[in-house]
Parts: C-alpha cells; structure tokens; sequence
C-alpha cells in the first residue's frame, strides 16, 4: 500500500476490518496479554516515523495492550549499536543499516514500510545559481568548482546509512559528477540542516520536514533531485523488531504493524487531521503545524507500508553499499523481511 497526498491504494481492506471491529483493527489474536512493560522503540525524529507516532496517539496500540518508550537517535548505524546491545525492540529507521546489523549477527527482521524515496538533494543558495534549468547535475557541481576553486561540499549521515548511500549513488553513478568537483561531509540529521541553512555546506541530503524547513525559512534553497532520481525506488525508513520480540511476543508485533498501516492511511486521508500529531512529536516547539502540513504535501513525501516491493530495492542498495565500502560483502536477504504480518494486517485477519 503506497500513499501519496492524492492517492491512497489498498486501503479498503484495512478500513472494512476497521469497520467489522468497531475500530479495533487488530489483526485476530493481536491483542497482547501480560506485558507491562513498554516496548523500546528507537526513531530517527524524522517525517517518515509519523506512522509510529498517529498508531500511538490514535489510542491503537493502547487498545491492542502496548505502550512505547521512544528514544531518538541521529541515524540508523548510531541505532544499530543500541540493537546490539539489547536496548532496543523495535527500530523505525532507514533500511541500508540492517544488512550491517545481520553481517554483524543481530537478528532483526523487517515486518513493514512506513515511507519510500524519501531522501532528496537540496542545493545552498551558492550552489543552487549553478542549477539552471536544463543544465546537468555533474555541471552544476563543474561550474561551482571552477567558479570558486573549490568543490562543493555536501552533507550527509554516515557511511552505511540510507541517505550516505542515496547520496554516493547519485553523484557518482546517477549524475557522473567527477570527484573532483564534490566533497561529502558526513554528520547527523540536526546537524544537515543548520549546515543547509547556514551556507556552511552548498547542499546535502535531506528528509521532510527538513525539507520543508529549510526552503521555507530561505528560499534560495533549492529541491535539486528527488528520491527516485537518486536511487531508482529508494528504500526508506522501515519498522524492524528484534527476532527475540517476534519469537516471543508475535500479538505485539502485529498490533505494531496494524497499528502501521492504519495510520499509513489516515495520514494519506486526513492529512489535517494528523499534522498536530506529527507536530507534538517531531516539532518539538520548533516546527509548527503549518510546516507539517507542507512537509505532508510535499514531492518528498511517499508514505507506504507494504514492506513487499523494497525487497529487490534494498538488495540493489546493499551491492552499491558493498562497493564504496560500507559493507565488507553482500548479506543474504533471506530471512530479513517478514511480511506476514504486514498481510494479515491488509485482510484483517
């Protein structure tokens, strides 16, 4: 199911169960019994863990017997170390870093999607007058280099993240932009976008409402590519669980991932609706809802819970990871996605 600000696909399985369960849509035998405890779920504090967010504010979860302690973090690696440790049970974050975690033998699994193609380029005001219509990324990047006899240089998180990958891929296989004439800086997400905005980088890679953000507050900021021209059906941030959680606790997981998708689509149908949600929890008193509300609408944004069609895209992303370094080799796929869940939660079984 892919959601975008116009369509919405697949959702009327979702709201006939809706409706059969007098708005319990749980999954059957979801509803967990006997945990106290609130399961631990790591976020990257960006607009694609909405989803997670709307499930627990809608009162979803609480219905299904869950509570959630969230902790933020600045990428999926950093997010990978507190899996290793055992503090965390559920990672919402990019996709890229979980062949990292199994080549390193902790056992997550993939159960859902909440966004796809999310991360895009932006270009600083310095860059951006490079961008004329009709002129070709790798001459922008020529241009600002030869203009002011340095390469331009570009932000993003680390190595083995989602969007370092995203951006690696479209530099130097998408856009053929010579070395020379870019340099990536690699920092965290708040970090980005202060750079963006204080001209310290002349671009980088950003997620809404980033996006949203930094274009608004100076509009000489410019959207320079988006997700799918930098890397063909982009996989984004995904829900994980710990193979622990799913052995044990499989009523919690798909009360999670029912949880996903129903919110995947009220975000889609009442965008309005969600924005003070997605506010409260990502806004932090920094970003009001009007923000949100642009973020929501923006080219940017492709909310999706179907974990199915990121499958082959991932395992495309894993070889280019692999080929600049972020992975010693290629790790098997088998096994890391379950969508299951995800199909039961569609048939409202």
């Amino acid at each position: 199911m892919t959601i975008t600000r116009r369509s919405i696909l697949g959702a009327a399985p979702v709201l006939a169960a809706c409706a059969l369960s007098g708005g319990r849509a749980l999954a059957q035998g979801s509803s967990v019994q006997g945990r106290s405890a609130p399961l631990r779920v790591g976020v990257i504090p960006i607009l694609a863990a909405a989803p997670i967010y709307v499930a627990e504010k809608e009162g979803w979860l609480k219905e299904a017997g869950l509570s959630l302690a969230v902790t933020t973090f600045e990428s999926g690696p950093n997010m990978i170390q507190a899996l290793a440790s055992g503090t965390l049970d559920v990672y919402v974050a990019g996709v890229a870093p979980l062949g990292v975690a199994r080549s390193k033998g902790i056992d997550v699994k993939v159960v859902a999607a909440t966004s796809v193609e999310e991360n895009v380029f932006v270009a600083g005001p310095k860059l951006a007058r490079f961008a004329e219509k009709g002129v070709a990324p790798a001459d922008v990047f020529k241009r600002y280099r030869e203009a002011n006899g340095t390469p331009a240089r570009v932000a993003t998180q680390p190595l083995g993240s989602v969007p370092n990958t995203t951006l690696q891929y479209w530099l130097w296989e998408v856009a053929k932009v010579d070395p020379k004439d870019a340099t990536i800086v690699s920092m965290g997400i708040d970090a980005t976008q202060q750079a963006v905005l204080a001209g310290a980088v002349e671009g980088g890679t950003l997620r809404e409402p980033a996006v949203s953000i930094v274009t608004g507050r100076n509009p000489a900021i410019r959207l320079m590519a988006l997700g799918g021209e930098m890397f063909p059906n982009q996989p984004g941030t995904v829900v994980a669980v710990t193979r622990a959680l799913l052995d044990k606790e499989p009523d919690a997981v798909q009360a999670i991932v029912t949880g996903i998708v129903r919110a995947v689509d009220l975000i889609g149908r009442e965008p309005d609706r969600v924005a003070p949600i997605i506010e409260g929890a990502l806004g932090k008193g920094l970003v009001d809802t009007a923000t949100i509300r642009r973020a929501l609408a923006s080219p940017a944004t492709r909310f999706t819970a179907d974990p199915r069609p990121i499958v082959e895209p991932t395992a495309a992303m894993q070889r280019y990871q692999v080929k600049i370094g972020a992975l010693d080799r290629e790790v098997p796929l088998d096994g890391l996605f379950e969508p299951r869940f995800y199909e039961r939660a569609v048939a409202g079984k």
